[in-house]
């Protein structure tokens, strides 16, 4: 209850603040200007509406009375020129009226006589006989037996084209029969001849209408019509409210009256937006000058409001500040000094002296706020003037200018720790603000060693490492001396990252990483440049190679050593390529690279040995580049022949002879001698080097990743070729491609298998895929996963080089395979040596346990032959029976034993 009773006068208070309060009060004259204009317009609304009301009244009256008189008037001739028939006889009435002047004058009456049978026998003005016995009006007088008056419908007729109305009356004879009819023709516009655009406008609307709901007559401004419905129900007497109103759908005030003895009514309407006309302009001043009122209220309200917001504004920004710079002050991390200049008798500036701090200067200083607080800072703070900022202060306050630094403190509570003060100069003196930055210097010393090292083992990275080099041979060049530089490449490592895990190779990097850093000098820098892949940079080299192989020898010893991870130990080996500046190249680039090409040499040399570089190694690897690069021409030169219908219309640069192409090694079965199957195998004659063998050119595919689109083409062709051997009625076969490591495990392999398959339409049971032990063992579950889906497809699969590889009778369980290869390395001398035939046989039989066919590959001779027959080995294929030979060949072996099936001669094994 207290707190509320303070804060109410606060509220009152700001509630009566001019910028507040006028707006408010202006609220009052606003509302009574609108209020006043919007009484007046009613006021007059309602005036107006009155005005159409009795100007309605008005008009139905006078109209009323005319077309009243008009009627009466034409009543009475027709009821004369019947008295006149009557007496005189049909031929003799109307020059009887004639002679008396009984007549009415011909511009405007048409007057005329039927007789019984519709005849006009005499008419005024003259005009030509007609029959009218079909009119309506002359039905309805014949028809009738009463004395009324008829009035037709606006209509023309022979003689009169013209519109008009017929007014009837029936003649009788002396016998009270029917005799004839009067008739006398009225112009429509006759009847609404008293309109009048003063008092109607020009939409107000005069009409004449029968007891049928048809206008006779209409009048609208200047515009006569007739023959419109106008529904008589919906118009009263009074005009209460506009309406729509025939013809035109205008809104109108619109009154109707009933003409007695006549089947007639007159109806009047003045259109609402005539009669509002006035109405609405005045409407219209009357809300300008509201409006005008209102917005010079409004802008006067507005400019005395904005005045007194910006001054209380001011005010209260002037209060916040001084409370805010409190706060912000006490609750920084930063502390301030607010200090003022103390001159000697010169006016040069002599000390500061502290006005005011906050709290964490105390921390800063060793001093509490009253303490510092009217002191001088020389006092207080001796060292300040040893540190800069006594020179700072004086060229903040002399100049104007903000000055910034960061300086360790040496002194005081803070020494040690990294400190940042901003000078900004004020009236009289200057504010010092001091900040503590140790975290930051400590994260940019992080962020400094983590942009420069090695995430995982915490070496030198490739970034580093180009840096210390190129710093070597500056010093080097300089001091004319020489050094080395070492690529490392692990070998085995891929083995133990697969087979255990990628933990398991993180923990074998640091490992090995710890140990060749301890075989190398302070001054000796090891990074990795990623991978498994090391460098050593030794800048104190000798300029006599063999000088190193001391340290390299034990790098590569440190290195077999064997790694516990786990509970299990592994062993990997180092490929190491060694280069010596300035011998081996006088630049960074040159060193590397050289490097790179003498540690691939090492590796193809067996790996775990150090090579010192030599100029024959860039001439390997030059050639390998080369023979590169025209594997890419070759297979582009390929797709494109399979992409056009015509060979020729490929591109010279595809030369034929450049190009890849396959060559198909018949499979036999070893119980009939029946061509079953042929293995794809890719051929590719080099332009200039001739033919070029595959474990030359396939083994750098893998490497490139040229296999995965080279590989797509060996399937596509092959499923070709075999849907054009199925067409022609030859003996089905199933056709073998090879799948590479790289190919198995592209992510799209089951789809590009699954597209050869679709696009050449050759069903999946005809395509077998081999594959590789060592390739299903780099990644098992994703080899049975990939190798299931093939099969489900309907693809069969097959394992090649049975025996060469590792894996385990339980992996080979769960392969989803329906053949097992024999390597040909165990075929070769499988008649003569007795370790070779133990494992061909270990092989069959552990194919038809699992229900495998087993197929043995490179069968050169009759006694290979016999051999694996005998031991119920299942296929074979060989130089023995064929070379791989073009398509060309197996269509011709396939015809002749479809042939030789025909004669019954086949022979069980031919060759």
């Amino acid at each position: 209850m207290t707190s509320a009773r303070r804060r109410r006068p606060r509220w009152l208070a700001r509630a009566l603040e001019t910028h507040v309060a006028l707006p408010l009060f202006a609220l009052l004259p606003f509302v009574a200007i609108w209020a006043a204009t919007f009484h007046f317009v009613e006021t007059e609304r309602r005036a107006a509406v009155a005005a159409a009301h009795d100007s309605v009244r008005e008009q139905l009256d006078t109209y009323e009375a005319q077309v009243a008189r008009n009627l009466n008037a034409i009543d009475q001739t027709l009821k004369v020129i019947k008295y006149a028939v009557e007496l005189n006889g049909a031929h003799a009435a109307l020059p009887a009226l004639r002679t008396q002047g009984l007549l009415p004058p011909g511009l405007v009456f048409g007057i005329s006589i039927a007789d019984r049978d519709g005849h006009i026998v005499d008419s005024n003005p003259q005009a030509p006989e007609q029959d009218v016995s079909r009119m309506p009006y002359f039905a309805v007088q014949a028809n009738g037996s009463g004395n009324a008056v008829f009035v037709s419908q606006t209509a023309g007729d022979p003689v009169r084209p013209e519109p008009h109305l017929h007014f009837t009356r029936r003649i009788d004879d002396a016998a009270g029969g029917f005799a004839g009819v009067a008739i006398v023709e009225v112009d429509p516009a006759y009847f609404t001849s008293s309109y009048e655009r003063s008092r109607a406008g020009e939409l107000g609307l005069l009409a004449l209408v029968g007891s049928d709901g048809v206008a006779r007559a209409v009048r609208i401004g200047d515009k006569v019509s007739w023959g419109q419905p106008i529904a008589l129900d919906g118009i009263k007497e009074e005009a209460v409210t506009p309406q729509p109103t025939a013809p035109d759908g205008e809104e109108r005030y619109a009154g109707a009256r009933r003409l007695a003895g006549f089947p007639l009514t007159v109806v009047v309407g003045l259109a609402d937006r005539e009669q509002m006309a006035r109405y609405e302009q005045h409407y219209g001043t009357y809300l300008a000058g509201a409006g005008a009122a209102s917005a010079l209220l409004i802008a006067a309200v507005a400019l005395i409001s904005v005045w007194s917001w910006q001054v209380t504004k001011a005010r209260r920004r002037e209060r916040r500040a001084q409370e805010t710079y409190a706060a912000a002050s006490e609750a920084s991390l930063d502390a301030f000094f607010v200090l003022r200049s103390v001159t000697g008798a010169d006016d040069a500036i002599t000390d500061f002296l502290i006005e005011e701090t906050n709290s964490r200067a105390e921390v800063f200083t060793g001093f509490t706020k009253d303490a510092l607080r009217g002191r001088l800072m020389g006092d207080v703070l001796p060292y300040y003037r040893m540190n800069g900022m006594y020179e700072q202060l004086v060229q903040v306050v002399t100049s104007g200018a903000v000055v910034e630094a960061e300086w360790q403190a040496a002194t005081g509570p803070a020494t040690g720790r990294w400190l940042q003060r901003q000078i900004v100069p004020v009236e009289g003196g200057a504010v010092a603000m001091v900040s503590d930055i140790t975290g930051r210097k400590l994260a940019e010393e992080r962020i400094r060693h983590m942009a420069h090292h090695d995430e995982l083992t915490g070496l030198p990275n490739r970034s580093l490492i180009r840096d210390r080099l190129e710093q070597a041979v500056r010093n080097a060049q300089r001091s004319g001396g020489h050094l080395a530089l070492a690529f490392v490449d692990l070998d085995g490592f891929k083995l133990v990252n697969d087979g255990l895990g990628h933990n398991a190779g993180d923990e074998l990097l640091k490992v090995v990483g710890s140990r060749m850093q301890a075989c190398l000098r302070r001054t000796d820098t090891l990074g990795r440049l990623g991978g498994d892949e090391f460098v050593i940079l030794l800048p104190e080299a000798g300029e006599c190679p063999l000088t190193l192989s001391s340290v390299l020898e034990k790098i590569r010893q440190a290195v077999t050593e064997p790694v516990q991870i786990g509970d299990q130990a592994v062993r990997v080996s180092c490929s190491m390529g060694v280069v010596v500046y300035p011998r081996d190249g006088d630049d960074p680039k040159t060193l590397m690279m050289n490097a790179d090409a003498a540690m691939y040499r090492a590796k193809e040399l067996g790996s775990n040995n150090f090579q010192f570089y030599t100029r024959e190694m860039n001439a390997s690897v030059e050639e390998k580049l080369v023979l590169l690069e025209g594997m890419r021409r070759a297979l582009d030169a390929t797709l494109a022949n399979d992409a056009v219908d015509d060979p020729d219309a490929v591109p010279a640069a595809y030369s034929p002879a450049g190009r890849f192409h396959l060559v198909y090694q018949p499979k036999l079965d070893l119980r009939t001698g029946r061509i079953f199957g042929v293995e794809a195998l890719i051929r590719w004659r080099h332009p200039e080097q001739g033919t070029v063998p595959p474990m030359r050119f396939i083994g750098l595919a893998e490497e490139s990743g040229l296999i995965v689109g080279l590989g797509e083409w060996v399937v596509r062709t092959a499923c070709r070729q075999a849907s054009v051997w199925r067409a022609a009625g030859l003996d089905a076969l199933t056709v073998s491609v090879n799948v590479s490591a790289r190919q198995f495990e592209e992510k799209r392999l089951v789809e590009r298998i699954a597209g050869a398959l679709r696009d050449t339409g050759l069903p999946p049971s005809s395509l077998e895929l081999e594959v590789t032990e060592s390739l299903l063992m780099r990644d098992l579950n994703q080899a049975v996963d990939r190798m299931r889906e093939l099969k489900e497809m309907g693809v069969t699969l097959s394992i090649d080089d049975f025996g060469t590889g590792y894996s385990s009778l339980s992996a080979l369980k769960s392969f989803p395979i329906s053949t097992l290869k024999i390597d040909k390395s165990f075929v070769r001398d499988i008649a003569v040596s007795e370790d070779d035939q133990a494992i061909a046989l270990a092989v069959i039989s552990l194919g038809h346990r699992l229900h495998l066919r087993v197929i043995a590959e490179g069968v050169e001779t009759a006694e290979q032959r016999d051999f694996l027959r005998a031991n119920d080995c299942d296929e074979m294929q060989g130089y023995l029976f064929s070379p791989p030979v073009p398509a060309e060949r197996i269509t011709e072996m396939l015809r002749a034993q479809a042939q030789q099936r025909r004669l019954g001669n086949a022979e069980a094994v031919p060759g």
